[in-house]
């Protein structure tokens, strides 16, 4: 199948991140005209890194990777090294990329795309908006200029994972996303061009990702050993250090997972990994995966608890239009078949 969907990842990698990277270049149908890059996960400039070697591993050194703004519009820098590890990569480590940055700002690829191919690029943000915050107040129409934007964040019927109702991404820049979610639903009710599209935890936390899934990817890679968590001295896998899988994916993906696994056994009481953001594009490669729901939502900024929640008109009492289609269900267990299916594919590609 030829290249048939231009696309733009914003993202802030992270472990979750790199898999949508993954993933995403793994679908033929594909075509990733950049990958931005913000602070959030861990600052900018190991995003940017992060970034550019996970696009190496998947040999996609073709695609520019540009940084934008490096902190949030107002407030400070926030980083979660407790979640992603202190490299924002688990326990993964890969080569020190070799592709130079990007001399473009994202603000401005953004824009510099869109105008160039109005109506054709769908903009795919996996962390904070802060990029998409700058770009929107640059040019107000770049909302009209793209074929769609769908965001990982949020939480709208669920509890948040970073305050009680606030979910992370918006957490980090809450002003951005304000910004982001007025100006686009605005010009989407305004236009008649399609709304925002939010996947917030209420969907991504469905698609879970545990030790068997990591197995099947192996599998799937023609990689071996199978239980691509342990080590091959014979240590319980679930305290294993290191993958020991024949294939360089497969073993990128173990080690990155295992230490989300761990964070999530800690805290959560599962040993398993919330994989948002590959959700998130997946859903923007093909939207017959998530089911939506057209509402109004608007960003706390001034909550003694809640700045950065994303307050839900359900029932309308706002009597406002809806400005988002959020995401209220997901088929999960058909993206994780396709998660392990397509990256197990790359991966076989790829070799060790």
């Amino acid at each position: 199948m030829g290249s048939t969907f231009p696309i733009i990842l914003d993202v802030d990698t992270g472990i979750d991140d790199s898999l949508a990277l993954l993933y995403t270049a793994a679908t033929p149908e594909a075509e990733i005209v950049a990958v931005t890059c913000v602070g959030g996960n861990v600052d900018a400039r190991q995003v940017e890194r992060n970034t550019r070697a996970v696009m190496e591993l998947a040999g996609r050194t073709d695609v520019e990777v540009a940084l934008g703004r490096e902190r949030p519009l107002v407030r400070p820098v926030e980083t979660t090294p407790e979640t992603h590890g202190p490299q924002g990569l688990g326990h993964a480590e890969l080569p020190p990329p070799t592709k130079p940055l990007s001399d473009r700002h994202a603000a401005d690829l953004f824009i510099d795309e869109a105008r160039r191919r109005p109506g054709e690029i769908t903009l795919v943000t996996c962390g904070p908006l802060t990029n998409l915050a700058v770009a929107l107040l640059r040019e107000p129409d770049l909302p009209r200029l793209m074929k769609g934007w769908v965001l990982m964040g949020g939480a709208y019927r669920h509890p948040g994972n970073t305050a009680p109702t606030t979910e992370w991404n918006i957490h980090c820049d809450p002003d951005a996303a304000k910004i982001a979610f007025s100006a686009w639903g605005e010009s989407a009710i305004a236009n008649g061009h399609p709304r925002p599209v939010a996947l917030g935890l209420d969907v991504t936390e469905k698609a879970k990702v545990v030790p068997h899934h990591i197995v099947a990817l192996a599998r799937a890679a023609g990689s071996a050993p199978d239980d691509s968590i342990a080590l091959a001295r014979g240590e319980d896998p679930m305290q294993a250090t290191r993958s020991v899988a024949s294939n360089r994916i497969v073993r990128y993906v173990a080690d990155a997972l295992r230490f989300y696994m761990e964070f999530h056994s800690r805290y959560d009481g599962f040993y398993g990994a919330f994989i948002h953001d590959p959700l998130a594009a997946a859903a923007a490669l093909d939207p017959g995966l998530i089911t939506t729901r057209a509402v109004a939502v608007d960003v706390e900024l001034g909550g003694t608890l809640t700045t950065g929640e994303t307050v839900t008109d359900w029932r309308g009492v706002w009597g406002r239009p809806p400005n988002v289609d959020v995401a209220i269900d997901a088929d999960a267990d058909e993206f994780l078949r396709r998660f392990v299916d397509r990256v197990g594919r790359l991966a076989a590609a790829r070799g060790t």
